[in-house]
């Protein structure tokens, strides 16, 4: 029975590149978030606040382990918007300690104050989600269900 027992203890197994999912987009107020859930094989999600040398150097394009695409639906067709500020963030070093490094979880990205990512003339947009791990695999691209904005 005993040695039984570890063959039924099994352990997720994923890829090594992190797969997200979209799970919801939340609206309250002027704030807004976009909740992902995530899976990675080898754990290696996140960033940690030294990491700022190549190839995660402020000012390239992998300093930002989370993108996010701003779309306007205009005349029928899904528009990227281009903002001064990119819609990029830092995820912060998700790693568990152990011997088991496959990483499942869910990530909230906080669109704060909301108003500023809506400053054009149309009421319909998506977004569309990224995310880097430190071995620079690209995750599949999720989107947001259309919003129409009040």
């Amino acid at each position: 029975m005993g040695l039984l027992l570890p063959a039924c203890l099994r352990t997720e197994e994923f890829p090594p590149e992190p797969r997200i999912t979209f799970k919801a987009f939340n609206l309250v107020g002027d704030s807004a978030s976009i909740v992902i859930t995530f899976t990675d094989g080898d754990g290696d999600v996140g960033l940690n606040p030294g990491d700022t040398f190549p190839p995660y150097a402020p000012g390239t394009p992998n300093y930002s382990n989370l993108r996010i695409e701003y779309q306007e639906l205009r005349n029928g067709a899904w528009t990227p918007v281009t903002f001064p500020q990119p819609l990029e963030y830092r995820v912060p070093n998700l790693t568990p300690t152990g011997q088991n490094k496959a990483l499942e979880g869910e990530i909230a990205i906080a669109l704060s104050p909301f108003s500023l990512y809506h400053y054009d003339t149309y009421d319909t947009v998506r977004y569309k989600v990224q995310l880097l791990d430190r071995a620079l695999n690209i995750s599949n691209q999720v989107e947001t269900a259309p919003i129409v904005l009040p």
